[in-house]
């Protein structure tokens, strides 16, 4: 079941405030819907060209420069040097979804939020009930302490575990901000790092 853009936009602010503005594009640069802060039609068409590319160094929104930190198919993260912010965005085969970023806002949890707003707009099944039986297969869904598990929530899980192997992805995130020194995400890194340790038991 698809949504329309403005409620998924709207959902997305409400979950995350450090999002200060968003727009919703399909194809290359048909905007279905912007925040009323946020004009971003002069840009788009090289934004995506950039995107597209998967080498850009750097795009260009309001005339503001952001380097590029990750790029692929599906997601896009530039930071502003001189602190202005960032630009995330995330898109499938049919839309794509660019956000502004506060410069005190956590990349990492709303390029996931971004990611999931875009799987929202798809016409397409995400994921199949978890009801559905699979005849023929022989394999069913082990149920862990007498609960099924939630296909959304396992689908994140999985994203995330492709995030991690992305050598663009997290470990893109740490290099960086080991390399600029940032005392604060180093010291949220640690504690993250040592929360995994407890919950795996290692």
């Amino acid at each position: 079941m698809t949504t329309d853009p403005a409620t998924v936009i709207y959902n997305l602010l409400q979950k995350d405030p450090s999002i200060i503005a968003a727009a919703v594009i399909q194809g290359r640069d048909n905007i279905l819907y912007s925040t009323d802060n946020w004009d971003i039609s002069p840009d788009i068409a090289k934004v995506s060209s950039s995107w597209s590319s998967l080498n850009a160094p750097f795009i260009m929104i309001s005339g503001v420069k952001y380097s590029v930190l990750q790029c692929t198919s599906e997601r896009m993260v530039a930071t502003s040097i001189r602190g202005e912010g960032h630009i995330i965005g995330a898109k499938d085969e049919e839309h794509k979804i660019l956000i502004y970023l506060e410069p005190d806002g956590e990349p990492m949890g709303a390029t996931m939020d971004t990611a999931r707003a875009v799987s929202e707009l798809s016409t397409k099944q995400a994921y199949v009930g978890g009801n559905t039986q699979f005849s023929g297969s022989g394999v069913t869904p082990a149920p862990v302490a007498g609960k099924s598990i939630d296909p959304q929530l396992k689908g994140e899980i999985q994203s995330f575990l492709e995030w991690i192997k992305d050598g663009e992805g997290l470990s893109g995130y740490i290099n960086y901000y080991l390399q600029q020194n940032n005392a604060h995400i180093i010291s949220e890194l640690s504690k993250i790092y040592n929360e995994l340790r407890q919950i795996f038991g290692v």
